[in-house]
């Protein structure tokens, strides 16, 4: 494999770029050569959801960023759940019910504005603090595949807001109004969501697909995709006919449901990854020869 740039430029002084692996432009993983010969992988996933506190509990720390972002997104995903249940949407009402979806829009844009600044805030450079959650070092950083997936997934969250906000008014009629306010930037919040979902599984995959059941952030990678697939279907689903119905209420529900299950379990498998000891066991890129260090 073919030596490439650093994953940001400039490396400590001694060390060497041996070789990298990632998704299209994107360098996710890197094999990195130490001025004592020795060689470590950098991992992109791992350098920036490694806990902030290594000595933080793995359910109850409240004073790391990676342990709101799984609280937030967990509750949100708690609030989706159970707006799209009919027994619950039957018990407390249409208002009530929409209400929920938006209070969980809420509480998904909460957690993702934080995951958005967990990512300008980490830098990659081996050897640097990796946090520093005071100082934003830059808010577009579009050579990161981690930066796209988080403001691809902010903008997502933002346009739940405007779709569940939309549907608490009373003063909507029509399948043309609602299609409009209500329907069409669920759509694009889903789309979001996929896209995102998509490049964060990318990235801890180094690759459009990879098989890795025995790691813990591919697991939540994972979910997320699914939950994001299934949020996709029932955007589909929830499109209103010209009679006033939706096109399919049962898949909207269940879409939305299944979506839900899958963000929440996530969302909680983010708490214990937080604090995991050492990356689980990288496969670093293959290499035929290693470069002589640098003199």
């Amino acid at each position: 494999m073919a030596v490439t740039s650093p994953p940001e430029p400039g490396l400590p002084d001694g060390w060497t770029a041996v070789a990298s692996r990632g998704f299209g432009r994107f360098v996710t993983e890197q094999l990195l050569r130490r001025p004592d010969g020795s060689i470590v992988v950098w991992d992109s996933h791992w350098h920036r959801k490694h806990t902030e506190d290594a000595t933080a509990a793995t359910w109850w720390a409240p004073t790391t960023i990676g342990w709101w972002i799984g609280i937030l997104f967990a509750i949100g995903s708690v609030g989706f759940a159970a707006g799209s249940f009919p027994l619950y949407a039957n018990a407390v009402g249409t208002g009530y019910d929409n209400l929920t979806y938006f209070v969980g829009s809420i509480f998904f844009t909460t957690a993702a504005f934080l995951q958005y600044c967990q990512v300008v805030s980490t830098q990659r450079r081996p050897g640097a603090p990796r946090h520093h959650p005071r100082v934003l070092q830059r808010v577009c950083q579009p050579d990161r595949i981690d930066w796209w997936a988080g403001a691809i997934q902010l903008l997502g969250t933002l346009f739940f807001n405007l779709s569940t906000g939309h549907a608490l008014s009373t003063g909507l009629a029509g399948p043309t109004n609602l299609n409009h306010a209500v329907w069409r930037p669920d759509a694009f919040g889903s789309v979001c969501f996929l896209i995102s979902s998509f490049l964060a599984w990318a990235e801890v995959c180094h690759h459009a697909w990879a098989w890795r059941p025995r790691h813990l952030s591919w697991w939540i990678a994972l979910l997320n995709l699914v939950g994001s697939v299934a949020f996709g279907v029932s955007a589909i689903a929830s499109r209103v006919q010209p009679n006033g119905t939706l096109h399919n209420e049962t898949l909207t529900n269940l879409g939305t449901f299944v979506g839900a299950v899958c963000f929440l379990a996530g969302a909680l498998l983010l708490l214990p990854e937080r604090t995991m000891a050492a990356p689980p066991a990288p496969s670093p890129p293959r290499v035929t020869a290693l470069p002589s260090p640098r003199t």
